[in-house]
């Protein structure tokens, strides 16, 4: 082999070597990058008052004791328009136009009320979580599982994220309407 066919093919080695790099290398930052944020937003349920203090009356006051607290973890605010959270029989609550802030936490009641940016309110006249036995589950926009909270028989409490002390009495779900924000009832005006 000639000398200068050896010093072309060291070079075209060196330049195949070198794209090689620089693709791995290109290639590197965007994986190391996708797993260090998340596309999804770090919400959670923090915690489920799932048994109302006193009475179950169906009173607003007693209905408005039975809530769901969602936290934002990230510093960012999450858009969650469109995002539910809905119980084992299907009772589900839609969020309309409504902004969690980064670092904050919103509870959301069973009654009704005034929704602010810390409460809010389904509007339901009957209770929705289940005294011995329920999930809450938290879906996005786009139907995506994004967290749950169960409680009762059977279930294994990873965290103690349930609030209530009174989990000794009988099944109080409330079997009636699904009011669950189907209508275009929006958060802009306090209201939803």
């Amino acid at each position: 082999m000639s000398t200068s066919a050896s010093v072309t093919a060291r070079r075209l080695t060196a330049a195949a070597l070198s794209a090689g790099a620089l693709v791995g290398a290109m290639a590197l930052p965007a994986s190391a990058s996708d797993h260090a944020r998340p596309d999804r937003p770090e919400v959670r349920i923090s915690a489920v008052q799932y048994d109302a203090p006193g009475r179950d009356d169906r009173s607003r006051s007693s209905l408005n004791r039975e809530w769901v607290e969602l936290t934002n973890t990230t510093r960012h605010t999450v858009n969650l328009d469109g995002w539910t959270l809905r119980n084992e029989d299907g009772r589900t609550y839609t969020f309309h136009h409504y902004r969690l802030e980064g670092r904050s936490t919103v509870r959301v009641h069973t009654g009704e009320g005034r929704d602010t940016r810390r409460d809010l309110f389904q509007d339901r006249n009957k209770e929705v979580w289940d005294n011995r036995s329920d999930t809450a589950t938290l879906r996005n926009d786009r139907g995506r599982f994004v967290d749950d909270e169960s409680w009762g028989r059977d279930r294994h409490h990873g965290d103690n994220r349930h609030h209530g002390d009174n989990r000794h009495h009988g099944d109080n779900r409330g079997h009636g309407d699904n009011r669950g924000h189907g209508d275009d009832r929006g958060h802009g005006d306090g209201r939803h």
